[in-house]
């Protein structure tokens, strides 16, 4: 079953939307699903029913909220994707940040304290590093997240499991980025870090020409065992 709800911000001066897909029976923990740079689209609400029929209240708020709300764009639609562009270009991602703690604070509370986890693609990737950095997120995935290589003077403040989904042939993670990741973050006690060779950013999208498909598998059967682990 899915809903959209509505969550105040951490200074209750604003309020945004989420899209919310609950288990059929009690949930065993949250997951707050972050977008990509395409808004909460049709992808992002699929990953949220996906989640949802593993049994977790997953929630993908609205974080393009105060540039335009509800906006939906799709990656293969190059007046979309050009639009995308523009906003993440805007985009505040410090207040992101922000609306990603308030929106675990919903979801603990709707799950009645119990554990909340995140995930996000792209700008959601880089998002969940910086969650797990600086909110008190119970654990992480990141799939072909931007710009954490420029993250890692933050890396000290982790202090639950992350999970980093790398695509070694990703147009916007260049070969040096990634050695940097794996550099700085290779024997973080917390992170666990996976290479896919070959495969480019936005290999596990949902729709559209980025999947692959046998990539896509197994990096969501590790998130599946990340969670179950860490959110049990």
């Amino acid at each position: 079953m899915s809903d959209t709800v509505t969550i105040s911000t951490l200074d209750n001066q604003g309020q945004f939307t989420a899209y919310a897909a609950k288990p059929a029976g009690e949930a065993k923990a949250a997951i707050v699903v972050i977008q990509e740079i395409f808004g909460v689209n049709a992808g992002i609400r699929h990953k949220c029913d996906k989640l949802a029929a593993e049994g977790y209240l997953a929630i993908a708020p609205d974080l393009f909220w105060r540039l335009e709300p509800g906006v939906q764009l799709d990656h293969d639609i190059k007046e979309e994707f050009d639009k995308a562009l523009s906003m993440m270009d805007q985009f505040d991602q410090d207040a992101g940040i922000r609306d990603i703690q308030a929106t675990i604070n919903y979801a603990r509370d709707a799950v009645g304290g119990a554990k909340v986890g995140c995930v996000g693609y792209c700008l959601g990737g880089r998002l969940a590093f910086m969650a797990a950095a600086r909110t008190d997120v119970d654990a992480s995935v990141g799939y072909y997240g931007v710009g954490i290589d420029g993250l890692l003077g933050e890396k000290d403040a982790i202090a639950n499991p992350v999970m980093l989904h790398i695509p070694t042939n990703d147009g916007y993670v260049p070969a040096t980025a990634q050695s940097a990741m794996h550099d700085g973050l290779g024997d973080h006690a917390k992170v666990t870090l996976h290479d896919y060779e070959g495969l480019n950013h936005g290999f596990a999208s949902e729709f559209g020409k980025r999947r692959d498909e046998e990539g896509a598998k197994l990096a969501d059967s590790r998130t599946a065992a990340f969670f179950a682990e860490h959110l049990g």
